[in-house]
């Protein structure tokens, strides 16, 4: 296997590609639209691609967390649930990018045993960790 390409789904995944590209500093590769409204959504990062889509009848975390008590309990912790791992340059940067951007920032930049990160919620409720690349590092989590 040579590459991973995480499917994120959005209500609106136009507007979600617009706001990674500020947020992160990602770049947008394609946009597919039907009928005035955005499907898919392709995205660089570094190497790496992320698909933005809208299923039928999809519900983003955020709605969900409003509807549904069992997944209101699942997000009141800060931690990551089906969320993405971007690794970056410099993390303090690429956070106060993302807060000025309206991210809610789950975590401030911190020293962890797995390196330098912080954690982030986009705007329909998906999260995203940041990992702070060290000379190179081209490793994961």
């Amino acid at each position: 296997m040579t590459d991973v390409v995480p499917f994120i789904g959005y209500e609106d995944p136009g507007a979600a590609a617009d706001w990674l590209v500020r947020a992160f500093g990602f770049e947008e590769i394609e946009r597919f639209e039907e009928n005035g409204e955005v499907g898919h959504v392709t995205l660089r990062c570094g190497d790496g691609l992320v698909f933005l889509g809208h299923p039928d009848d999809y519900v983003n975390p955020l709605h969900l967390r409003e509807q549904c008590e069992t997944v209101a309990r699942m997000y009141r912790l800060p931690w990551i649930v089906d969320g993405v791992w971007v690794g970056v340059e410099d993390l303090e940067a690429v956070a106060e990018q993302a807060r000025a951007a309206g991210a809610r920032i789950l975590s401030e930049p911190e020293d962890t045993p797995h390196g330098r990160q912080c954690r982030i919620e986009d705007p329909e409720g998906h999260r995203w960790m940041l990992g702070e690349r060290s000379g190179g590092d081209e490793s994961g989590p």
